[in-house]
Parts: structure tokens; C-alpha cells; sequence
């Protein structure tokens, strides 16, 4: 216990003393012993009630697994299996109609829809990335990717390829086209830009004249009136940038002057300390919670060494135009953060209480949370992140309203001890759990005057379905589990609750990540579908992909689809409640290797490099070696239907242990080239492969399926033997 100091009872990791009392306590109002001592005093009061809610979990999973296997061999009833799960409690009536009534919400969040970008708090640049993503080059997200084709001339190649600019240039024009249309002629015949009496005109070759069709859509510039070196528009709420400049590399090649057409993007980025990270000590959870100081106070940087060049990564500054009206206008350079804590079921050894145990994880991050967003409320720093003055907490893996009220208990705690003003923190609610789905609407009501975000997240939704009805049968392969039935009527659902308690325009409804971050011609062909579905944010992998998916909130007013869909009729419980099972479907040899395969693959790829090198998110390669973006929920959900398929029969011990070593050496291949990467084969005794086995075979027995015990304790162990 050396390494520690106690601080009102507890137990406290000196680096995480350090932080608060020399790091971030110094500036603030607030004294460094009232966040130990309110600390404290919460956690006496709602650890016990912490551990009674995750009892609770467990007791209706006893109950749920032993109906079903009363049941074993019968057809299933849904009409009893609905009954059953009121009656034991997992169902809960639904009361009286309301209306959310949340505060001081940021117009990002209550008003504008747009990208959302998730990014992992340990580490720094990708944090300044994301934040600086509120801006991005659509120019330069479109050459990047394959957007636009690579075949005859196209290529994008190591030097810049004209013919790919013209594409690029026509793919910009258009859109400006379809969302800023001109009153006459279009945009690739425009040659050149002016103001005149507050209006803004575009001169054509022959020397006439036009303007924007709907003419409020701009909204600023600068330069000057006669040559401006920038317009800004505004479409849906979100704003276009087009730059001029005639002596620039492509500006010369335009007609019009036009270098860039630059996109608000990233509205908002979530902050993560959950799954995207690898954090299971006190020296982890300071990086997470100094990176996030940083970030509250402006001060954040990152020096790297870029194609034999030193570069530093700093938070972009606020955006300045001149209004049509000759006003000073101002607009945010980044985006409005938020931060994903963890949930109710881990613990930390970074505390620990009186009688020497570890703290509820979650209670620490809200205080820390709330501490360090403390800097924002009282303008410490070089920027602002709320405008409106709140702190905003993303809280994943929640079951049921009882467990949406605890979190809004705790957050009452942090505001009394600090002294941050009463429903200053604001809560999003992550809709991934089953039993907070069936009852989103009574989730919703516990934390009425504080929910600013729901959203649907297929990975963990399904990692749940999974566990919460394991007893009920073998389940289909994965990606027939994503066509089944219960997925739609799920996504609808989150919609028209969302919409039903007034989340329009007032709060967030968001929708999941795409995972594929190298196929972006596919992301922009299909994301679209997330606006058209009512939802007024979805995530993405990256600052690029945030750029083309904003494109998607030019196509579709989400207001407007909104408008649509308050009239449409609610989603059919029932149809949430479909189990997606073989039942009685037979598989082929090959079709069971084949998901195991996937399924194994995907799992060791991931865990060893969150167990060997603390990585919580990465981009790892598939059985077909097409790189997809993984965090703890793509482990959730690949452990939990190897574990089902074991229990059921569908496969053996033997074929998975087979199977895991056979794809251990295929992620070992895939790895060559990290020079960081440790081997599993041929021993597979290393603590990654190890924890690839235990997610596997003891995944029936884990809380809720969750992946978090068997790693954490992994890596702290690879941790100790570093």
C-alpha cells in the first residue's frame, strides 16, 4: 500500500492524487478535499446499492435460463415467454405520456443533426483529430477514398493525379448543386464570387449574373466584397465552406478560383473511456482523465514524427467570417464533446474503500467527469465546450429505468459535492442493453430532466440478446441474426420512443458505427439510411468518414423525416422480443466452420492486441482481410454465439481448440509487420490466447456476456509480468 494515500477513507493511487491536487484542482473553485470527501461519502452510501442493481441482473437471468429450460424441447410460446418476463420484473408497465424537459442543451445536440465521432480517451491524437474533425475537406475525403472510382485515370497513386482532381471537383460541384442550388445555371460554370448589397452573386462566362436559390443560405464570408476568399452557406442547419484562391495549386485550375469546399462535420465526439479503451489500472485511468483535462482546458497537445517531419497537434480555434450584414460572425472549430464513462459492473484497484476492496469504476469516472468538466463550467481555459454550460455523460450498458436512475443518483452526488449547479450533468443513455430496449420509455422517464442521447448499437444489443436467451436454443449464424426480425422492429423502436418523449429538437436519437473504415464508397452509399431514419446523429470511424457522412444531412432534413415519422405507428414489442433461433434449421459442416472461422478470428485479432499492447480499439483485419473497426462489443457478441453454438451442440470443445490455433497462426501472419506484436503460435499459452479461450468457454457464465472481467484481469496480469 505504499503507493498509496488516504484520502477521506480511502485508499487513493498516488499518480491519481498527483492529478487531482496538482493537475487539476489548482484552478478551480473547488477544493481538492470536497472531491475526496464527497467521493467518499457517495460511494458509502451507493456502492452497496450499485452491487444490489447488478444482483438484480443476475437473479432475472437465473430466471429467464431456468423457464427456458423447463421449456427445453417444447416450441417456443411467445405469448408465455412475454407473460413470464412481466411477471418476474425484466418488463415493466409503461405509465402516463411525458415530455422530456432537459436544460441549457447545446444546439449540437438538441438542434443540428450531423456526424458523431467516438474516440478512444487513452490516446491523445486521435482525440485532437476527432475534435478538430468539425471541419473537414470534402476535396480531400473524396481523392482519399474510393468515393469515386480509381479505374482508367483515375488512381489515386503517390503524386497528384489531375484527372482524379477534375472527378473530385465535378463530385463537389454537384453537391453544391443538390444543396445550395443556384437560381440559374450551376456551380462548374460559375467564374467568379462577389457581395453586393448583402446579397451574394455568382458571374457566369458570358458576364451575367445569378444568385442562390434560397437566398438565407448565406450566411458569411471573408475577404472582400469584390474578391472574397471564402463564402460560407448553410444548408440544414450545417455549413459549407467554399475557398478561393486563384494562385493556389488547384484554385488556378478552376474557373471560379474555387481550392476547397470544406464541411461542418463532426457535430459532436464522444469521449471514451469504455470500450475503445484498454484501461485497468490507476496510471491508465490518469492518461484517460489527463488527456480529458486537456481537452476541458484547451491545453491538449501531441508531437509525432510524420514522413520525416516533425508535426505538434493542437485543438483548432473558433472560425471567424463577416456576416452578409457586415456583422463579426462566429462558429465553433470543434466539435462539442461528450464523454462515455464505464457502466455499473466494474471495478477499479485504483481506489480502494475503508475495507481495503475496489470502488464501482462508474461512480470514480462521474466524479473525475464531473471535476474536470468543471473547467468548462468555469471558463479556466482557452476554449469553450458547452456554450450552454453543461457536462454531458454517455452511459453504456445499462438494464432497465432502475439502473438509469442510479446513474442520475450519482450524477446528483458529483453536483452536490462539487458545487456544479443541480442537472449541469446531462446523461445519454445507451439502448444496448435488451431489458433497457423493451423499456426505453420508462429509461427514458428516470432521467427526464437530464437525457440529452439515446441511441441503437446492433453489436452489444445482440452480445445481450444472446446471453439474456441462451437457454432457449442455438441462435442463428451472425449475419442472418442482423436480417431477423427483431433488428428492425429494434431500430424503429429507439426512433419512435425517442420521438414520442420529445426528443425532437431537444435531444439527440443516434444510431451505430459503421465499422468498415476503409470501404468509404459503400459507407456513403448506404449511411444515408441513418438521417432518413429519424435519427439525428449516427457514428463513424474517422475525421474523413464524419466529412462524407455530413453529406447525408444535406440530403436529408432530418427535421423534416422527423415531422414524417411522429405520425407513423410504434414498433411492435412482440417483434423486439422475436428470439432469432435455428429452431430446428439444420447447418451444413461448412457453414458451421466457416462462422467459427469469422467468429474466432475476429476475437483473436482483437484480444491480443488489447492484452499484450493496451490497445482498446484498432482497425483489425478479417478471415478476408478487410480491416474493420473493432472494439469490446465485436468481441461481445463473436464470444457469445461461439458459447451458445458450444452449449447447444452445434460445434465441440474440440473443433473450437482446433480452430483457435489454426486462426492464431493467420493472426500471427496478419500481424507480421508490427514489430510491437507478440506471436500466440505455435505455444498458445500466451495471456492474449488465454483470454481468447476463457471468453469462449466461459462466456455462458459471464455477467451479461461481458467481455471486461476476462480482459481486465489478463492484461493486469500481462501488466505485472511487463
Amino acid at each position: 500500500m505504499n503507493d498509496r494515500t488516504r484520502k477521506s477513507g480511502l485508499l487513493v493511487s498516488n499518480i491519481l492524487v498527483e492529478l487531482v491536487e496538482k493537475k487539476i484542482s489548482p484552478k478551480l473553485n473547488i477544493k481538492s478535499d470536497n472531491f475526496w470527501s464527497g467521493l467518499s461519502e457517495c460511494l458509502n452510501k451507493l456502492a452497496p446499492k450499485n452491487s444490489k442493481l447488478l444482483k438484480i441482473r443476475q437473479d432475472l437471468q437465473n430466471t429467464i435460463d431456468e423457464w427456458f429450460y423447463s421449456h427445453r424441447g417444447e416450441v417456443h410460446d411467445p405469448i408465455a415467454h412475454k407473460k413470464m418476463l412481466y411477471e418476474i420484473g425484466y418488463l415493466v408497465p409503461e405509465q402516463q405520456d411525458f415530455t422530456i424537459s432537459t436544460a441549457n442543451v447545446d444546439p449540437e445536440i438538441s438542434k443540428i443533426a450531423g456526424p458523431q465521432l467516438v474516440v478512444p480517451a487513452s490516446n491523445a491524437r486521435f482525440a485532437l483529430n476527432a475534435i478538430n474533425a468539425r471541419w473537414g475537406s470534402l476535396y480531400d475525403a473524396v481523392y482519399g477514398t474510393n468515393v469515386i472510382s480509381e479505374a482508367g485515370d483515375k488512381s489515386r497513386g503517390n503524386k497528384y493525379n489531375a484527372e482524379r482532381g477534375d472527378a473530385v471537383v465535378e463530385f463537389a460541384s454537384n453537391f453544391l448543386d443538390q444543396t445550395c442550388s443556384l437560381s440559374s445555371s450551376k456551380y462548374c460554370e460559375v467564374t467568379k464570387y462577389s457581395i453586393i448589397d448583402e446579397r451574394l452573386f455568382m458571374t457566369m462566362a458570358d458576364g451575367s449574373k445569378t444568385h442562390l436559390a434560397k437566398e438565407n443560405q448565406f450566411v458569411g464570408y471573408k475577404g472582400s466584397n469584390e474578391e472574397p476568399s471564402l463564402v460560407l452557406l448553410k444548408n440544414n442547419g450545417i455549413h459549407i465552406e467554399i475557398h478561393i484562391d486563384r494562385n493556389s495549386p488547384i484554385g488556378k485550375l478552376s474557373k471560379s478560383g474555387v481550392k476547397d469546399v470544406i464541411l461542418e462535420a463532426a457535430m459532436t465526439t464522444i469521449l471514451d473511456f469504455e470500450d475503445s479503451v484498454a484501461a485497468v489500472d490507476a496510471s491508465d485511468k490518469a492518461l484517460i482523465y489527463e488527456n480529458f483535462l486537456g481537452l476541458m482546458t484547451g491545453e491538449l497537445e501531441d508531437t509525432f514524427e510524420k514522413s520525416g517531419k516533425i508535426m505538434t497537434r493542437r485543438m483548432n480555434p473558433d472560425k471567424k467570417y463577416i456576416s452578409p450584414a457586415n456583422d463579426a460572425l462566429t462558429l465553433s472549430g470543434r466539435s462539442l464533446l461528450l464523454v462515455r464513462n464505464v457502466g455499473h459492473l466494474m471495478t477499479t484497484p485504483a481506489i480502494l474503500d475503508q475495507n481495503g476492496k475496489e470502488i464501482p469504476e462508474g461512480i470514480m469516472d462521474a466524479f473525475f467527469t464531473g471535476l474536470i468538466g468543471s473547467h468548462d463550467l468555469q471558463q479556466t481555459g482557452n476554449f469553450t465546450n458547452s456554450k450552454s454550460g453543461s457536462i454531458y455523460i454517455v452511459k453504456p450498458k445499462m438494464h432497465g429505468p432502475e439502473e438509469v436512475a442510479f446513474a442520475c443518483e450519482i450524477f446528483d452526488h458529483v453536483e452536490t459535492s462539487l458545487g456544479i449547479t443541480p442537472k449541469t450533468i446531462k446523461i445519454g443513455v445507451m439502448d444496448e442493453e435488451r431489458r433497457t430496449t423493451v423499456n426505453l420509455k420508462e429509461c427514458i422517464r428516470a432521467a427526464q430532466d437530464r437525457i440529452v442521447f439515446i441511441n441503437t448499437g446492433f453489436l452489444d444489443r445482440t452480445g445481450d440478446e444472446l446471453h439474456t436467451s441462451m437457454e432457449a436454443g442455438a441462435f442463428l449464424p451472425k449475419s442472418e441474426i442482423k436480417k431477423a426480425p427483431w433488428i428492425n422492429a429494434y431500430e424503429n423502436w429507439n426512433v419512435d420512443i425517442g420521438l414520442e418523449t420529445g426528443f425532437r429538437n431537444k435531444a439527440q436519437i443516434g444510431k451505430g458505427m459503421w465499422a468498415m473504415p476503409d470501404e468509404m464508397a459503400a459507407m456513403y452509399n448506404e449511411k444515408i439510411s441513418h438521417p432518413e431514419s429519424g435519427a439525428t446523429t449516427a457514428w463513424v470511424p474517422s475525421p474523413t468518414g464524419a466529412t462524407l457522412h455530413a453529406i447525408h444531412y444535406h440530403q436529408c432534413n432530418v427535421v423534416e423525416r422527423q415531422n414524417e415519422l411522429l405520425i407513423r405507428k410504434r414498433a411492435d414489442l412482440d417483434d423486439i422480443l422475436k428470439i432469432p433461433l435455428l429452431a430446428g434449421r439444420k447447418l451444413t459442416s461448412d457453414e458451421i466452420q466457416r462462422e467459427l472461422d469469422n467468429n474466432v478470428q475476429g476475437i483473436l485479432g482483437y484480444v491480443v492486441r488489447w492484452v499484450d499492447q493496451g490497445v482498446g480499439c484498432s482497425k483489425v483485419p478479417d478471415i478476408d482481410n478487410i480491416a474493420l473497426m473493432e472494439d469490446r462489443a465485436t468481441l461481445r457478441i463473436s464470444s457469445q454465439h461461439i458459447a451458445n453454438w458450444l452449449y447447444h451442440g452445434i460445434c465441440t470443445n474440440d473443433q473450437i481448440t482446433k480452430t483457435l490455433k489454426k486462426m492464431a497462426t493467420i493472426v500471427d501472419e496478419q500481424n507480421q509487420h508490427d514489430y510491437n506484436y507478440t506471436k500466440m503460435a505455435p505455444n498458445y499459452n500466451g495471456k492474449a490466447f488465454i483470454a481468447a479461450c476463457d471468453l469462449i468457454f466461459k462466456g455462458r457464465n459471464q455477467p451479461s456476456g461481458y467481455t471486461e472481467p476476462i480482459l481486465h484481469d489478463m492484461r493486469s496480469e500481462f501488466k505485472r509480468n511487463m
